[in-house]
């Protein structure tokens, strides 16, 4: 008997609304004559355009004018010293708001989802899971940030998501050394956090976020997902932390095996070390091991393409998920007309290293309406979870939009060793 994979009837799509405000930089021998300009404006005349912007923007966010003075302040240097003093409060404000624009985070796609239980089970009835998800969003210039939503899993493994917030926030920045930490409002919603690139290594996107409930040996519970940074030439794996997702912490990763993309982590320690799956050479799966979870100079070989529905390559599609019968991982496999479908694999649970199983076909591959998107004929996640007796997988659909299906995870583990 095939094996019954359940398609939810629900797809998120790009909301063009979504948007934030970015500094507009014009280049300084534009600001400059910009500046100039606004200098010249009478003050009865500024007042009454900031207020106009003011009417027409206001409702968008929770404080425009720290907005504006925060965007002032990046071209504070090129107004002129002798005009500075005489400069009314409400031009100031113009000069920030003629140099903040409106950036649309998902315009062109939301897409390669991932999925954890989240840390307040609080408003769930019996056999009810609040869940996190995390999106790529891609706008304008084809940049990708990081976005998130609440939902609900309820009795059948339905999913019911939350409210979405018409305001968002991108956090207030703290530099480290490797990195970067963001503080979000705590009275903010989920929904309403943006990863927006922060650091150089990232400022072409922020892509594809593999996210964990990670327990440690203490059993204290981290949430940690790897990314790829992508500066618009080199890709960088980097990690992002948090308890509670309203402070983040993002770390690129150092050592000889954390390179490439499609890293995604194991939610507690194997025989004492950190252990990730990673695609290090572009078409295999590889096993990685560290002792401290940001360095990595050990990998080996894990899976290599067999079937001819991912000859082209073979990488995870979400971190590994213990089961009864071992770590279970949701593959991805690329085949003629570079076409993504979804896999699954079984390893030992003592020794990873040794599959124990993996399905002869796709657990999942695009259907007519998911075949056409910004990248046609791609099924793609970034992690699944199981809930009551479900396996519950958001993918994404041709790098455009997010769906959702079911499996009963007994029956798909029994598939995968049955095929041996």
């Amino acid at each position: 008997m095939k094996l019954q994979v359940n398609r939810l009837n629900i797809r998120l799509k790009p909301d063009v609304k979504k948007v934030i405000p970015r500094f507009f930089n014009t280049g300084d021998e534009r600001a400059g004559l910009l500046i100039h300009r606004v200098l010249q404006l009478p003050d009865i005349q500024a007042s009454a355009l900031l207020q106009q912007v003011r009417d027409e923007f206001g409702n968008k966010y929770h404080d425009l004018v720290a907005i504006f003075e925060k965007h002032g302040r990046e071209v504070a240097h090129l107004v002129p010293i002798g005009d500075e003093p005489k400069i009314s409060v409400d031009k100031r404000l113009l000069i920030g708001a003629y140099f903040t624009m409106e950036y649309s985070l998902e315009h062109a796609a939301l897409f390669n989802p991932s999925i954890v239980v989240a840390p307040d089970q609080s408003n769930t009835a019996t056999n009810e899971l609040n869940v996190i998800l995390s999106f790529r969003a891609t706008g304008e210039g084809h940049i990708s940030s990081l976005v998130f939503k609440a939902a609900k899993l309820d009795n059948n493994a339905r999913i019911h998501f939350a409210p979405t917030s018409q305001y968002l926030y991108e956090g207030a920045v703290t530099l480290h050394e490797t990195g970067y930490e963001l503080q979000f409002p705590p009275a903010s919603t989920l929904s309403e956090r943006i990863i927006f690139p922060v650091v150089p290594t990232e400022k072409n996107g922020i892509e594809d976020a593999r996210f964990t409930r990670f327990t440690h040996d203490d059993g204290t519970v981290t949430y940690i997902g790897t990314y790829t940074a992508y500066d618009g030439s080199t890709i960088r794996p980097h990690l992002v932390e948090t308890t509670d997702f309203i402070r983040f912490r993002m770390t690129q990763l150092s050592g000889k095996v954390a390179i490439n993309k499609n890293l995604a982590l194991f939610p507690r320690k194997v025989n004492g070390q950190y252990a990730m799956i990673g695609r290090i050479d572009g078409f295999n799966n590889y096993i990685m091991y560290s002792e401290d979870l940001y360095h990595w100079d050990t990998a080996a070989v894990l899976q290599t393409p067999q079937y001819p529905w991912e000859y082209v390559q073979i990488g995870n599609a979400g971190p590994p998920i213990e089961t009864d019968k071992g770590w279970l991982v949701i593959t991805h496999g690329v085949g003629p007309m570079r076409k993504y479908c979804l896999g699954a694999s079984l390893f030992d649970l003592q020794d990873p290293s040794i599959e124990l199983g993996r399905l002869q076909e796709p657990l999942l591959m695009p259907e007519e309406d998911e075949r056409h998107g910004y990248v046609p004929n791609v099924v793609y996640s970034c992690g699944a979870l199981v809930h009551r007796d479900q396996l519950f997988i958001p993918y994404a659909v041709s790098d455009y939009a997010t769906s959702f299906a079911t499996v009963v995870l007994q029956e798909l583990l029994n598939d995968i060793l049955r095929v041996q």
